[in-house]
């Protein structure tokens, strides 16, 4: 993850963000939360609502990681779609997984129904016939047997004009769907936390966790925490406090840049529906407009590094969508890591008996770790039937050290890549 945060567009267009202190002495839970991303935060909220004591211990600030840098996009559904699930876990399961998702795009809109840019629509464009087709079978499908109104197939016409460019041959979108400011959101989120009583501590990385018969040791550099239970929430670096979850995610280097404001001729020329848009590709292009009509434009992966000129990967995959864009700056660029799972579905479960955990959203991140978060609170304080809902969907480990995981992966996104040229 590029640690230089100042070089993205969401901190330069945020208010300065509330600051919290670090951890130091010894606290008291009955919930210790690692991680201030949207998984982590909104369990404290539920939590803290809940009556629980609740600490948050953060190793940065809040929003740091993926939670803050992301594209912003809100999803219906999970990475699988509806068919395969059923095919994979069967139809009561995957309706269920269904409700879950429908009830993280709900609790998204409560929780960011001010000061977070919320805006509703989202694209999926086919980007060859083929995309297209399994986009319109899948659309009759969530019409059919999940009476899922929201989407419907689009032209390429029609497309066009929403998109501002012929670059698709259709599409799907969701009115359900939508997009906003990530880091705004993720702000907000830790004031509601702290509003409800939850404890935040940022600049305090979790060193280890100790379980015992009486509870669990939370230490890190200054300070300890002692805790009933914890939920581990770190996501694309959970590895590094639950070592026996590392193999199980994939991490994925996201690009993302932010044009300098359009002019008013480009500004109605470009997603003048200002709906987010995302292709069918494998290795696939993200966008969406900014509330100060910016482009902010997502394109190319890495399972390695960053590299030093994000803008020159990314302004190509942009042009050949917008040509017109050609003499617009980029003045923002900048790189997350983002988490995916071998069967590219979340990850929860627990890690002996006071540990809970869950991570692994695979870009679906907004909707799905916010429900998350509420449902790992939930199992964490009381009972959370939709907690067990996602543990119990199987979880693969990436094979291999972790050099031959990178290595694997990386071949992967090379098929991926010479298979959306085809």
């Amino acid at each position: 993850m590029n640690d230089d945060a100042a070089q993205t567009y969401y901190v330069a267009s945020a208010e300065r963000g509330q600051t919290y202190p670090s951890l130091t002495g010894m606290l008291q839970a009955d919930l210790c939360i690692v991680g201030a991303g949207y998984t982590g935060l909104c369990a404290a909220i539920h939590a803290a609502n809940a009556g629980a004591r609740t600490v948050l211990l953060e190793s940065h600030s809040v929003g740091f990681g993926a939670s803050g840098r992301n594209g912003g996009q809100i999803h219906s559904g999970h990475r699988q779609d509806q068919k395969t699930l059923e095919m994979w876990l069967g139809i009561d399961r995957a309706r269920d997984l269904w409700r879950i998702a429908e009830d993280g795009k709900a609790l998204v809109r409560a929780l960011a129904a001010e000061n977070c840019d919320l805006k509703s629509g989202l694209l999926i464009a086919a980007h060859d016939e083929d995309a297209l087709r399994k986009l319109e079978v899948e659309t009759e499908h969530l019409h059919g047997y999940y009476g899922y109104g929201e989407a419907k197939v689009l032209s390429a016409e029609a497309v066009a004009k929403a998109v501002g460019s012929a670059a698709y041959r259709g599409g799907q979108f969701d009115g359900g769907g939508g997009h906003l400011h990530p880091l705004k959101y993720a702000r907000s989120l830790a004031r509601a936390a702290a509003s409800a009583g939850a404890m935040i501590r940022e600049n305090s990385q979790v060193l280890d966790l100790t379980e015992s018969a009486t509870g669990i040791a939370v230490r890190t550099a200054f300070g300890n925490v002692r805790a009933d239970k914890v939920i581990v929430a770190c996501d694309a670096f959970i590895g590094a406090v639950l070592p026996e979850l590392a193999s199980y995610i994939g991490h994925v280097e996201s690009f993302i840049t932010a044009t300098e404001p359009l002019t008013p001729e480009l500004d109605a020329a470009i997603l003048p529906t200002d709906w987010a848009i995302a292709d069918t590709r494998h290795v696939l292009d993200y966008y969406r407009k900014s509330n100060d009509g910016r482009v902010l434009f997502a394109g190319r992966e890495s399972y390695w590094f960053p590299p030093k000129n994000i803008a020159a990967l990314v302004r190509p995959r942009m042009l050949r969508v917008f040509p017109a864009l050609k003499s617009t700056r980029t003045e923002f660029a900048w790189s997350g890591t983002v988490s995916i799972t071998r069967t590219r579905m979340p990850h929860f479960g627990r890690s002996g008996s006071r540990i809970l955990f869950g991570h692994g959203y695979s870009g679906h991140g907004v909707a799905l770790a916010t429900i998350g978060g509420k449902l790992l609170a939930a199992a964490a304080v009381t009972k959370s039937d939709g907690f067990d809902v996602l543990a119990s969907v199987p979880a693969e480990p990436f094979p291999g050290p972790q050099w031959t995981r990178k290595s694997l992966i990386a071949a992967a996104l090379l098929w991926y890549k010479l298979e959306d040229l085809v």
